[in-house]
């Protein structure tokens, strides 16, 4: 696992992957927000593949030609994060190799606190996979994560105007992790705060009433909730849905009006749940960018 340590508000170190690709360029305002609210230092990191060395005059057998390589492709980097970035202290890093495998060495190296990265997937594709680069970053990163598909960012406007905390289960170390990374954000970006939790109980059936179950699971979960938003001193609205959590959330963002999602990552860093886990469905299904803790 990348090892992101414990979260702290503000972030002071956020990572920016750059492929020069549209989905990444839809995010750029997302990332110079996040600098500048958060007083953040940037680390825009390319990472490049064999094709970049037959961009050269050299021969492949020339020893100097990785570093020129290097060079050339920082220097894009720079040019890159001059114009979009002015104003706000940035470094470039380009790596040769895969995508995540650059990510992992910069966090380790360089220490960031935070993530930020779109999703590339589009139509039906979509509605399974988020893109292996995210995918693995989300399993493998145990710091903060931001992600948003195309289709959230086309709906979503800055400054946030209202945040929304899904609380995913009755796990008081993660719960609390969300709602003050919550209540920090919503405090920093003057906007509304909600806080909701889902309990997906079974449907009813002709043999068996549920009902009475899923109230007394309502009610539990409702006391846990109230419980930590007292001992944590926050004071935020709340819900306690049943249902799917993916809808849930999707549904509460909607009504709430939420510019962005904070949730956990817990439960998706299990080997077994890696491509099922219910985050990646929240992120695919959410209709505005979504961070992770």
């Amino acid at each position: 696992m990348l090892s992101g340590g414990e979260l702290m508000l503000p972030f002071r170190k956020i990572l920016f992957p750059v492929d020069y690709s549209e989905s990444a360029k839809r995010i750029v305002p997302f990332v110079y927000d996040a600098a500048q609210k958060h007083s953040a230092d940037l680390l825009l990191v390319h990472a490049y593949g064999a094709e970049a060395l037959a961009e050269t005059n050299m021969r492949l057998a020339d020893p100097a030609l990785f570093d020129e390589v290097r060079g050339l492709q920082t220097e894009r980097l720079r040019s890159y994060g001059e114009k979009y970035f002015g104003g706000t202290k940035f470094e470039p890093i380009a790596r040769l190799g895969e995508a995540a495998t650059a990510i992992h060495e910069v966090v380790h190296s360089h220490g960031a606190d935070l993530v930020m990265l779109p999703t590339h997937g589009y139509g039906p594709v979509r509605k399974m996979l988020l893109g292996s680069v995210t995918a693995k970053v989300l399993h493998d990163y145990s710091g903060a994560i931001w992600t948003a598909t195309p289709e959230a960012l086309a709906k979503t406007e800055l400054p946030y105007g209202s945040l929304l905390c899904a609380v995913p289960d009755a796990n008081s170390e993660e719960a609390e992790a969300i709602l003050r990374a919550g209540a920090s954000l919503a405090k920093l970006y003057k906007a509304g705060l909600h806080v909701m939790h889902s309990i997906d109980t079974p449907p009813m059936t002709s043999e068996f009433d549920f009902t009475p179950y899923r109230e007394e699971l309502k009610a539990t979960a409702r006391k846990f909730l109230c419980g930590l938003l007292d001992r944590l001193d926050i004071r935020a609205p709340h819900s306690i849905l049943d249902g799917a959590p993916a809808e849930c959330v999707r549904g509460e963002a909607l009504r709430t009006g939420a510019g962005l999602i904070v949730t956990g990552r817990g439960h998706a860093q299990g080997a077994v749940s890696r491509l099922w886990s219910n985050l990646y469905t929240i992120v695919r299904e959410a209709p505005c960018p979504v961070l992770s803790v």
